[in-house]
């Protein structure tokens, strides 16, 4: 083997798209069930990507007493069941509009020519307790372009976002007839042969390779190991009945502008994947790209007013969606209690593109809440810290996610 490795070379004599990780001997080529309690834990990550209108969600007061905003007052039902968080943001993702592909994964500067993306929060759970139910993770879009996802491979690839809430309903609930079970046990076959032949070849890569790489190369397929596994899973779970729900399927909705009941109509979907424990873990990106022109209102007081009527739509469709957690009951706790809902944007003011100070607030999945944690304006507290803190929610034992310097302050388990 030649002194450079070069990784575009070895994929292609393998015969496989599947990316390496950055190694040394590439440096010359490139140019220099998880442990915890036995509940089951979930938690479904929403972006809305056009900002949210900073002084009409953002309370006055910081702590347990403060005043519900404008916003806020569409979920005080949940007051109790949720906190709000402010001074948040991810450190050095910036770009603008750029930034709505980093929410979950907190990768810095996606704007920067080269950009590779990070594992996305709800990927990274999904490598640890994906395996507990029918679908590892289940990742959405209410957007009408395909390509926009929260979700990211460990090696930083985008995952597919399903964006039919009809076609949602049909995976998790219409059984396939015994031909397409069989079609889709030999598709997870094939899959588990590829990385078996990937796995040999790697074999006699290693031994060229420094000690650096090898470790490497090692971590990356456990990685590729653990996701053969989940294949096995997932081809046990092909032979075994969906469940039954007498929820009707529902019907598209195609009209753009239409994003707010196009999200109801998912909600009602994600609901019943939690409630039939199908997934714990859920990603949705709600695309609002078709009231872009009116988030650079200029503080012009009738495009304010347009544009607080659509968001205040937003946040009653997310409080019909907790509140249907909230009523929905398993073994004595409600959906709510063991389901995060986490609710933000990438920028804390689409006026200006500003990616600091983000509107997040966190719903349920058993924290002690009804706070408003209030953090600098000025130096930003990490919001990866929060989602270090929701992967401990999780029972994932990990001491670091992203750009994450510990768990979130303030923020307790119940």
């Amino acid at each position: 083997m030649a002194n450079q490795l070069n990784r575009r070379a070895f994929l292609r004599s393998t015969g496989i798209c599947l990316s390496l990780p950055f190694l040394d001997a590439m440096q010359p080529a490139f140019g220099k069930e998880s442990k915890g309690d036995a509940v089951p834990r979930r938690m479904v990550a929403i972006e809305t990507n056009m900002g949210i209108l900073p002084q009409f969600f953002f309370p006055e007061k910081a702590g347990k007493d403060y005043t519900l905003s404008p916003y806020l007052e569409r979920l005080a039902a949940h007051r109790q069941n949720m906190t709000v968080f402010s001074g948040v943001s991810l450190p050095g993702v910036t770009g603008a509009h750029a930034a709505e592909k980093c929410f979950l994964t907190g990768t810095p500067h996606p704007e920067r020519g080269g950009f590779r993306n990070g594992v996305s929060l709800d990927q990274f759970a999904a490598e640890q307790i994906g395996n507990k139910t029918r679908y590892p993770s289940l990742v959405l879009a209410m957007s009408s372009e395909g390509g926009q996802t929260l979700s990211f491979t460990r090696s930083g690839a985008p995952i597919s976002a399903e964006r039919s809430p009809k076609k949602l309903f049909q995976t998790l609930f219409v059984q396939g007839n015994p031909d397409e079970v069989a079609a889709n046990v030999e598709a997870l076959k094939q899959g588990r042969s590829m990385l078996d032949f990937v796995s040999d070849q790697s074999k006699r890569l290693n031994r060229s390779l420094s000690k650096s790489d090898q470790r490497r190369l090692d971590q990356y397929f456990t990685s590729v190991r653990e996701l053969e596994q989940r294949l096995h899973s997932s081809e046990e779970w092909e032979y075994k009945p969906k469940p039954k729900v007498e929820a009707k399927p529902p019907e598209d909705i195609d009209d753009a502008k239409a994003f707010v009941q196009k999200t109801r109509l998912m909600f009602d979907v994600i609901k019943l994947a939690l409630e039939t424990d199908s997934t714990r873990l859920i990603s949705l990106f709600i695309d609002t790209t078709v009231i872009h022109n009116i988030t650079h209102h200029g503080n012009r007081p009738e495009v304010l007013g347009e544009l607080r009527g659509h968001e205040e739509k937003q946040f009653d469709a997310l409080n019909a969606f907790i509140t249907s957690l909230n009523e929905t009951k398993e073994e004595g706790q409600s959906l709510l209690d063991r389901t995060m809902v986490l609710y933000g944007t990438c920028m804390g003011s689409a006026n200006s593109h500003s990616n600091v100070n983000l509107p997040v607030l966190l719903a349920g999945g058993g924290f002690k809440h009804g706070q408003h944690l209030a953090f600098d304006q000025q130096n930003n507290y990490p919001l990866s810290n929060l989602y270090l803190s929701m992967l401990h929610r999780l029972g994932i034992e990990t001491n670091e996610f992203s750009s994450s310097k510990g768990t979130l302050t303030g923020l307790e388990m119940a």
